[in-house]
């Protein structure tokens, strides 16, 4: 249910990955580029993905929220390559019994993937360009 794709993401494929008559809730979460960060005008980005290790840390980030949450379901799909402003970066599915669940599991997810995830973005503005690594 995990990927690192280097084509336009669904924002339905991982709602349709995680979806099941246990689970009452679903909640995404939906990130895309920035037109500005940092107060600078963003042109495009690169993400770089080491593809193998991000995969087993959303496998971790899952078997995290599998003990949390027993039941709970969670897909994580990824860009990686060039990406410009309005395109999806991220997509994020957390399926539980309940609501409040299911909000704090992708909440979970997204920070967790932001913070130990080997995921790289190379930020192009029109002056030149900058590295953003973990937790950006």
């Amino acid at each position: 249910m995990h990927r690192i794709l280097d084509s336009e993401l669904s924002p339905d494929a991982p709602v349709r990955e995680v979806e099941g008559t246990d689970c009452g809730a679903i909640v995404t979460f939906v990130g895309s580029v920035r037109a500005q960060n940092r107060g600078r005008e963003v042109v495009s980005l690169d993400y770089e993905v080491y593809d193998a290790m991000a995969l087993k840390v959303f496998a971790q980030i899952e078997a995290t929220a599998h003990a949390r949450w027993p039941g709970a379901r969670l897909a994580i799909h990824h860009r990686k390559g060039l990406l410009r402003p309005g395109e999806l970066s991220v997509v994020i599915a957390a399926a539980t019994p309940h609501r409040a669940d299911a909000f704090d599991c992708c909440r979970l997810a997204i920070e967790a993937l932001k913070t130990d995830a080997p995921i790289w973005k190379h930020e192009r503005y029109p002056d030149g360009s900058s590295w953003i690594g973990l937790g950006s």
